[in-house]
């Protein structure tokens, strides 16, 4: 869980970085790179980039712990003893 919370994080700061720059300059990132706002490639990142987001609002709520990026130190210590 841990690593599918960093990865979320840095897709959704990835769609924060092309919500700035298209609300500052009227640049899309992604539309840029794939060639166009409604290709392919953009629906599926702008797809993927949702989901991350939609993963950071649940995993809290299915881990009942909070938004964790890294391990406990407990959790580390009891797997280096066994």
């Amino acid at each position: 869980m841990v690593i599918a919370n960093i990865i979320s994080y840095v897709l959704v700061l990835l769609g924060a970085v092309n919500w700035g720059l298209y609300g500052i300059f009227d640049f899309n990132l992604v539309g840029w790179i794939f060639q166009g706002p409604r290709t392919a490639g953009s629906i599926i990142i702008y797809v993927i980039i949702t989901l991350a987001a939609i993963w950071l609002i649940i995993s809290p709520i299915i881990s009942g712990h909070g938004l964790r990026l890294r391990m406990r130190e407990e959790k580390m210590k009891a797997e280096e003893n066994s």
